[in-house]
């Protein structure tokens, strides 16, 4: 049930075949979210033969040699200066980097920190369960801080704040067979990013991947956005034709 008086206004909704792309408006900010089925082809990229990918562009290259295209795609985790992650990643079910559980400065040491899964379900778990626990993923990025953890917001995020970015983050269901993506269209803060997941979304987990860096790849609704080179990148993938 989704909480309260909400100002959600979907517009354009659009099929993009692997993801449903649409911008939302809620309590007066503009978004644009992604929605994934688990039997949709959704992965995690990072490096090729020549390195780190480091934009959508790449990506798409690397796919054509089999007929294959990204859907959807956006920034998925926070990287180090060479590209980098910050944490875990998984990729193909090879781990390429290491589960980071320790506090530290910035948005990925605010614990509760988390790894958004992809393997038999879609999963978005605090970090330190994950150590504890880790269910098997084909694919996983870590990132910080969590957003919601079991249908409560993070702790630590404080509705008054100042500190506004763009920002993008995941969101899954609680029966792991759905998963949204989002990214703000406009400044906003940690507390109203993670009240979209919560409240309009209806998600019982989400997890930040990044801010004023965050970009996305949706072609269905005319949008490639460029910038700096980042480091992992999650999407789907679909035929090229």
């Amino acid at each position: 049930m989704l909480r309260g008086a909400l100002a959600l206004m979907l517009l354009w909704p659009v099929s993009a075949g692997a993801a449903d792309c649409r911008d939302i408006t809620f309590e007066g900010a503009s978004y644009t979210t992604c929605d994934v089925a688990l039997t949709d082809d959704v992965r995690l990229f990072h490096s090729g033969s020549d390195g780190a990918y480091g934009s959508f562009a790449r990506v798409n290259t690397a796919l054509e040699a089999a007929g294959k295209t990204l859907g959807f795609a956006m920034n998925a985790g926070m990287y180090h200066r060479d590209l980098a992650p910050v944490g875990l990643y998984v990729e193909n079910g090879v781990e390429q980097s290491r589960l980071v559980t320790r506090d530290g400065p910035g948005n990925f040491g605010l614990l509760p920190n988390g790894v958004f899964c992809i393997g038999d379900t879609f999963r978005v778990v605090e970090s330190r369960a994950f150590k504890t626990g880790a269910p098997a993923c084909l694919f996983a990025t870590q990132s910080g801080p969590m957003l919601v953890i079991e249908g409560e917001l993070h702790p630590k995020l404080l509705p008054d704040s100042d500190s506004t970015y763009l920002r993008n983050g995941v969101g899954v269901s609680k029966d792991g067979t759905r998963a949204v993506f989002a990214i703000s269209n406009e400044a906003v803060n940690f507390h109203s990013f993670a009240r979209l997941f919560r409240d309009a979304l209806g998600l019982s987990d989400a997890l930040y991947f990044d801010g004023n860096i965050s970009r996305l790849y949706a072609p269905a609704l005319n949008r490639h956005d460029g910038g700096f080179p980042m480091g992992p990148i999650v999407g789907t993938v679909v035929p090229k034709g």
